[in-house]
């Protein structure tokens, strides 16, 4: 089995045991409940960084009785937890007026994060996997210079851009650049052409077409 492999069965693995964790808490916790709500079927990007990172994570919100109380459910909650081997934590949080008893569990990578108040009946449940990445960095595959001196046409210079490379030196040729957090956006120079906005994929220009601006970058240039 290559490693590609081993990790996406380790990610699997980690995915299923969250999700019957989620299944469990739920039904002891909630009425009314809805597990098709619980959306790990599929692995989604966590991390845009180079190698892609994966993880499974979900979001799910239901009521608890109206006979039992946030604390209550709380102390469930964390009993359910700590008996099946995670770290739990809770804490008290307000938002908008409305003040949460939040309980934080760790086990094995994964996380579960469930908020309880009594001024409203809403369980909120939040829980993702490690983020694992599914296969080794991928380089970019950067072709060679289209023009060079030796290459270049007569009457022309190197773009003064991409030196004769062609490809957009803004974003090394992949058409995106990495933002924050984590996420890759496309690239404003080459606007996901991955080619020199400048020569546009030459790597050269005419002499005679350049602008006074450009003629900086050309000190010496004999025009005619």
């Amino acid at each position: 089995m290559d490693e590609t492999s081993k990790a996406r069965d380790e990610l699997d693995r980690l995915g299923r045991s969250l999700r019957k964790q989620l299944v469990t808490l739920i039904t002891d916790l909630t009425i009314r409940v809805h597990l098709r709500r619980l959306s790990l079927d599929e692995p989604k990007v966590a991390d845009r960084r180079e190698p892609l990172r994966y993880h499974y994570s979900t979001v799910y919100q239901g009521n608890r009785p109206a006979t039992t109380t946030a604390a209550e459910t709380a102390s469930r909650a964390a009993f359910l937890l700590r008996a099946a081997g995670w770290d739990v934590t809770t804490s008290q949080e307000d938002d908008d007026g409305i003040h949460w008893t939040v309980l934080v569990a760790h086990r094995d990578g994964n996380g579960i994060r469930i908020m309880t108040s009594d001024d409203t009946p809403a369980v909120a449940f939040r829980a993702q996997t490690p983020a694992l990445a599914l296969c080794p960095p991928q380089p970019v595959q950067q072709s060679e210079p289209v023009r060079t001196p030796e290459t270049i046409t007569p009457g022309y210079v190197l773009c003064y851009e991409c030196d004769g490379l062609g490809w957009c030196p803004g974003c090394g040729g992949r058409g995106w650049v990495l933002g924050q957090p984590h996420r890759r956006s496309r690239c404003r120079e080459c606007r996901t052409t991955k080619v020199c906005a400048i020569c546009r994929g030459e790597g050269q220009l005419h002499a005679s077409g350049l602008s006074a601006y450009q003629l900086g970058y050309y000190p010496g240039l004999d025009r005619h």
